[in-house]
């Protein structure tokens, strides 16, 4: 394959992965709306964002089973067909209920491209390259909640509350059409023996990577999502708060995520995944700290907060790499269930926040802290992937 083929294929999986994001973030400043749009309650309305994660988790799943008989371009044009589809149905809701049963269609057809992304990666660059990759997808991914909020209130502010859902169909169509035209590397003969989810839930090494790598970014989004309510009902601050932290933090993860490959190369990946949560877990403990001292200083939280961004950005695209390594021909179920232990974790760890957050920050770091811990212990007591030989990027060239 070309260079150029190569770059227009993984220009159009960070196109697919974006707009699986912008699912939930360019929606978002409508759901306010959304009561008196359908004569509903809050509660309802909330509905709609939650249809979308529900769909999501249960489509990693599916989209891994179906990897099994059908290929991935026919998966993946599908999935996005489906999803332009179901996007288009929701400007046209006539009630919530609509709303919702069509967001969940919608979730489930956003999850191919976290499936299969990570093995066409894998399959379109070498090892090294490969984590840039990765690196480069997270710092992309990283910016669609920060940046697809402020389209989505200028969509509703001059088109109203619709416009979104159109914007999604209109462009998740234009990526399915390039799909088909344009195709997808030639897939890689199948193993003789299948893989399942059973064997990847059984298998230590594959799961010290997999389980690592959600408590680690689960940790920090468990975080981020209470932030706002710590900020401005315990610390007297505002959403700008919260703006400035996340600004200086999704900056820290960028920049890092971008170097982890050149850092791998001389430390050792290894070294490099473990180094990283380790300074996520002592981000936590300092955000705990400072929050039994009483500290209301909003300047400190970008301060102790941003070591823990920067962690996950050390470890992130080579810890997630190495679990796609560790599934091997399974990767397609390999990736589902990393993202899909992603998703639930940070479920969890917020259900858990909840009904403590109003404690102040001490709570809400108290969760983040025995979740990142717990991926400390996982890394120190699973069994590592052998590393027989090493490329430069200290990745196994396997």
């Amino acid at each position: 394959m070309t260079n150029s083929r190569r770059a227009i294929t993984f220009s159009l999986l960070i196109i697919c992965a974006t707009l699986s994001l912008a699912g939930t973030d360019l929606v978002l400043p409508a759901v306010p709306q959304l009561p008196e749009i359908f004569g509903t309650d809050r509660t309802t309305a909330q509905l709609v964002l939650a249809a979308y994660v529900g769909g999501g988790g249960l489509g990693l799943l599916l989209y891994g089973r179906l990897a099994d008989h059908f290929s991935r371009k026919a998966l993946l044009f599908s999935s996005l067909a489906g999803f332009a589809a179901a996007s288009l149905a929701c400007a046209f809701s006539p009630n919530i209920t609509a709303l919702i049963t069509l967001r969940f269609v919608q979730g489930v057809a956003s999850a191919a491209a976290p499936v299969f992304g990570p093995g066409l990666i894998r399959q379109l660059f070498s090892d090294k390259a490969a984590v840039r990759a990765i690196g480069f997808l997270g710092s992309v991914e990283s910016l669609v909640p920060a940046l697809a909020p402020i389209f989505g209130v200028l969509l509703l502010s001059h088109f109203g509350w619709q416009s979104s859902f159109e914007l999604l169909g209109v462009l998740t169509m234009l990526a399915a059409v390039l799909i088909l035209v344009l195709g997808l590397p030639r897939e890689e003969e199948p193993s003789d023996t299948l893989g399942s989810y059973g064997q990847l839930l059984t298998d230590r090494v594959f799961m010290r990577y997999a389980l690592s790598q959600a408590l680690t970014l689960g940790g920090l989004l468990t975080f981020v999502f209470g932030a706002p309510t710590v900020i401005v009902a315990s610390m007297g601050g505002s959403l700008n708060d919260f703006i400035i932290m996340q600004v200086i933090n999704i900056s820290g993860f960028i920049i890092v995520a971008n170097l982890t490959a050149r850092i791998a190369e001389r430390f050792g990946a290894e070294n490099v995944i473990l180094t990283g949560t380790i300074m996520a877990a002592l981000s936590a403990l300092a955000l705990f700290a400072y929050g039994l001292m009483g500290g209301t200083n909003k300047l400190m939280l970008p301060l102790l907060f941003t070591p823990m961004a920067i962690g996950l950005g050390l470890r992130g695209p080579i810890g997630f790499y190495r679990g796609i390594l560790a599934s091997g021909a399974n990767n397609a179920r390999g990736s589902a269930l990393i993202v899909f232990f992603i998703f639930m974790i940070t479920t969890l760890g917020t259900v858990i926040a909840a009904p403590i957050i109003a404690a102040g920050l001490a709570a809400l770091a108290f969760v983040a802290c025995a979740i990142h811990l717990l991926s400390v212990a996982l890394l120190l007591l699973l069994p590592a992937m052998p590393e027989p030989t090493r490329d430069a990027a200290g990745v196994p060239t396997l």
